[in-house]
């Protein structure tokens, strides 16, 4: 009887204890490093670093002419060579990979020194659909190089409790892809649609990925080794077209479009090695009816980083103006 009484406040005790025992949290982050800070999502990465108080440092190859804004050092690397990259990352608390889709298999050597030189978190060029649920797609093929990506920081963090990622998921590039998202032909008022039009999708403007990062470094522990979904909004083609209508006091005609046409047409280029095969998975991937591929609530990742939604209306409207619609 003595022994059980004694086995159960041993217990309580290690509960009590554990309980009040905190794990480290990791130290603030100040310095942050940009791979691919002169693209279209590099350059809100970098603006919104700077706005949210980091101090950024851009790599670019020593041949590059790309120029940053005011506050942003820059510094001349050769991305095959690990001491090149490990001295360019010295001192530097975050790498920030924005690079494009077919070079993102060269970030092996990039972690790989990133590591090396004591990073504290890689955020890999994730940034568009969530990769981690397109195994065993033709979509899935094109973008198994990012698959990788993760996975290899995944197991590095496992093996290295001060290495860790995050991976962010921003669906469609809104407000930059808007030609392509709304396939609007203004002189024929016309629209081309891909089946219904209602199925709603994951879309992010640029400056919202970019406040996504900063917000995430914002949160260090709370974002360590996770795969994040954010989105300005989850939004249909026949929302998207209806604001248009509204804004331009245009009726456009609808020409549908058949999501197995699509993925038809994109198997078939893939086949043959022909990696425009993208565009039309990627518009069968988000648009078809019943593909569910919008970001449900329990999966946001928004409220986590404090980000307040875009404002649709007011998107579309920026887009219209910018192309002198309005």
């Amino acid at each position: 009887m003595l022994r059980s009484l004694s086995v159960i406040v041993v217990a309580l005790l290690w509960y009590y204890l554990s309980s009040r025992i905190q794990v480290p949290n990791m130290a603030p982050i100040k310095n942050v490093a940009v791979i691919g800070g002169s693209g279209n999502v590099g350059k809100a990465i970098v603006q919104e670093l700077l706005a949210a108080g980091f101090v950024v440092t851009a790599l670019t190859r020593s041949s590059s002419s790309s120029t940053f804004p005011d506050g942003v050092k820059v510094k001349k690397v050769d991305y095959e060579s690990i001491d090149s990259l490990k001295e360019a990352f010295g001192g530097q608390d975050v790498v920030v990979s924005a690079i494009a889709t077919p070079a993102v298999q060269g970030q092996k050597t990039i972690i790989d020194a990133a590591i090396a030189a004591g990073v504290k978190r890689f955020i890999p060029s994730e940034f568009g659909i969530n990769t981690r649920i397109t195994g065993g797609t033709a979509i899935g093929k094109i973008l198994s190089g990012k698959v990788a990506i993760v996975d290899y920081l995944d197991e590095k963090s496992k093996s290295n409790p001060e290495v860790t990622w995050t991976g962010v998921s921003t669906g469609l590039f809104f407000d930059w892809g808007l030609d392509n998202i709304a396939s609007v032909d203004f002189d024929n008022k016309t629209v081309r649609v891909v089946d219904s039009g209602n199925e709603k999708f994951q879309a992010s403007n640029l400056k919202y990925i970019g406040k996504a990062v900063a917000s995430i470094l914002k949160h260090p522990d709370q974002t360590a080794n996770k795969y994040l979904s954010v989105a300005s909004f989850n939004v249909s083609h026949n929302e998207i077209i209806k604001v248009v209508e509204e804004l331009t006091g245009t009726t456009f005609t609808v020409d549908r479009v058949d999501s197995e046409e699509l993925q038809k047409l994109g198997e078939e280029k893939l086949s043959k090695g022909d990696f425009s095969a993208f565009l039309p998975l990627l518009q069968r991937w988000n648009f078809a009816d019943g593909k569910g591929h919008a970001v449900k609530p329990g999966d946001s990742a928004d409220e986590l980083l404090e980000l307040p939604k875009d404002d649709l209306k007011e998107s579309i409207r920026a887009w219209l103006t910018k192309n002198g619609r309005l």
